[in-house]
């Protein structure tokens, strides 16, 4: 297939980026590379990636080119600003956007790439930086079918659960409907946890019965023995799931749905980032309420 010789560009090397690129480096690809911060290009060119000095000039030398940014300011600038993707296109380049953002702001940037004769996929991710690791990630794609195709052994690369979700933006509704339901269960694994503690039974023994019955979730697999000991090293910073929560709060005013508990939740993580912990990992929302019912399950 086409992707499996394309030239690949990749743009944004944060905690889901530089491992998703090294997931390509094994399959065998060799992506040019561009970072605001040097750093982690320094690192992947001793890897066997190859540096790029610019968005245009990942552009220059590509055929597709993969975007992983932290919000839709951000994509919007390195694909349509100065020095941008779009100045080094040519006709037929695909955009890959697998940040998380506004699916309006996709559509827009999708109709502004079209008449330079590029094509766009909105291909944002689930997973963590473990799935990004591991190259298991949850991907959901917007777009149209042939782009999807193309893309399609790129994707396998970096992901387990690949799936096109229908027209470009589809990929990023889909997206914010998985983050309401992760903030929402992260919200309820916090409250069971500080409700059995306090009440004086063992967060581990409250994590390995709630695991063996119908309230099992990946949440409580993946992050609750870390809750517990109060290690919220990021996987997923507290303030970009808040960014996540804001655009799923205009996507729902936009087609008219109300989410009570969403802005419930939206205002517990925009306290989590007020007081000083907007980088942690986003279970530390598990704080607030601890904070709120004046006991910590670390200290049980």
């Amino acid at each position: 297939m086409e992707g499996e010789k394309a030239n690949i560009g990749f743009v944004g090397l944060g905690i889901m980026g530089k491992p998703m690129v090294r997931n390509l480096l094994k399959a065998g690809y060799i992506p040019q590379v561009y970072n605001r911060s040097q750093a982690a290009v320094g690192e992947l060119v001793a890897e066997g990636a190859s540096a790029a000095s610019s968005p245009k000039n990942v552009a220059e030398q590509s055929d597709i080119v993969i975007t992983m940014l932290p919000d839709s300011p951000d994509v919007e600038a390195v694909v349509l600003g100065s020095d941008g993707v779009l100045e080094g296109s040519k006709e037929g380049l695909l955009l890959i956007d697998m940040s998380t953002i506004s699916p309006v702001v996709t559509r827009t940037i999708a109709a502004e790439l079209v008449s330079s004769g590029v094509r766009m996929l909105d291909a944002p991710v689930s997973g963590g930086d473990k799935g990004a690791i591991a190259g298991t990630l949850s991907i959901m794609v917007g777009g149209e079918a042939e782009d999807f195709e193309r893309a399609l052994p790129i994707f396998e690369a970096m992901g387990k659960t690949i799936r096109h979700c229908g027209p470009v933006g589809s990929g990023q509704v889909v997206k914010a409907c998985n983050q309401i339901v992760v903030a929402l269960v992260i919200e309820a694994v916090s409250e069971a946890l500080v409700l059995g503690s306090k009440a004086g039974v063992s967060p581990e023994v409250i994590l390995q019965v709630l695991g063996g019955g119908l309230a099992q979730n990946r949440v409580m697999d993946l992050r609750g023995p870390t809750m517990i000991s109060h290690d919220f090293t990021p996987g997923f910073k507290a303030r970009l799931h808040r960014k996540d929560m804001k655009i799923i709060l205009e996507t729902a005013r936009e087609f008219g749905v109300a989410l009570p508990v969403s802005a419930l939740v939206d205002q517990m993580f925009s306290g989590l980032v007020a007081n000083g912990k907007g980088d942690l990992d986003h279970s530390a929302l598990l704080t607030i309420i601890e904070e709120m019912s004046n006991h910590s399950i670390n200290e049980a």
